[in-house]
């Protein structure tokens, strides 16, 4: 997980996590703890016929499913972002989140059966496909996959109420950027150096802002010397006082 470097400069890490093999699980998949920890392997998995299906490359702006669709599986990422959205009869979007390595995508299919939204390859994406009846089967036999659908269905639906509140620009814009800092951070990868795969554009949606008042506050937030931003490229160079500003949000 090193470092590369790009026109004479480090480039930040960008959390690809498309490590594994027919015989290890990649060190950022879903399930991967769970299963070894329960004293299953990859090639176990295969025997109990819970075949997990490596799908892509994805190119930007490809659809993974799409809005109504039959539900069948729950995507993992495997490596690149994923966002997710609503698009209504009139042609606008409502991004709903973004998806690094090892976060499902799909979970919010289970109830209705369909999915609810679309899933987008923000840049190139791999996903695993996880058939969804073999996954339940596995569940009987492992607990520890239902307990962790449970949690990661948990932590999607308090993701999505962080934002729900009357929160200032720079609140809102501060808390996405330790949000996502601190996902890289269970990654493995360094909590204060980003790679925003999603545009100006697709944050400001998402956190329901204009796109001019995104581009506004990072600039505010460079000037004061919380952040460096170097294209879609941000390093976070004054965490404590970014977290203060999204402290409203984060310990609500």
């Amino acid at each position: 997980m090193g470092h590369d470097v790009v026109h004479g400069r480090i480039a930040p890490p960008n959390p690809i996590a498309d490590d594994g093999d027919d015989y290890r699980f990649c060190s950022t998949c879903a399930f991967g703890a769970v299963c070894v920890g329960s004293g299953v392997d990859k090639i176990a998995l295969r025997d109990l016929h819970c075949l997990v299906e490596h799908v892509g490359n994805y190119r930007p702006g490809t659809t993974i499913f799409r809005t109504g669709e039959r539900f069948s599986a729950i995507y993992a990422v495997r490596s690149g972002t994923v966002k997710t959205r609503l698009v209504d009869i009139d042609g606008r979007e409502l991004v709903l989140g973004f998806y690094l390595p090892g976060e499902l995508v799909g979970l919010n299919a289970i109830h209705p059966e369909s999915y609810p939204c679309d899933a987008v390859a923000l840049d190139t994406v791999e996903v695993c496909r996880f058939s969804f009846p073999a996954l339940a089967t596995l569940a009987t036999r492992m607990p520890g996959i239902q307990q962790e659908l449970f949690r990661r269905l948990s932590k999607d639906i308090g993701n999505a109420a962080l934002l729900a509140g009357d929160y200032s620009a720079d609140e809102r814009l501060a808390a996405f950027l330790i949000g996502l800092g601190r996902r890289y951070a269970e990654r493995g990868f360094p909590a204060d150096t980003l790679h925003l795969a999603m545009s100006r554009g697709d944050i400001a949606n998402y956190l329901r802002l204009a796109a001019e008042t995104v581009s506004r506050v990072l600039r505010r937030f460079q000037d004061q010397g919380l952040i460096n931003v170097d294209g879609r490229d941000v390093a976070i160079a004054k965490p404590a006082a970014l977290f203060d500003l999204a402290r409203p949000i984060l310990q609500r």
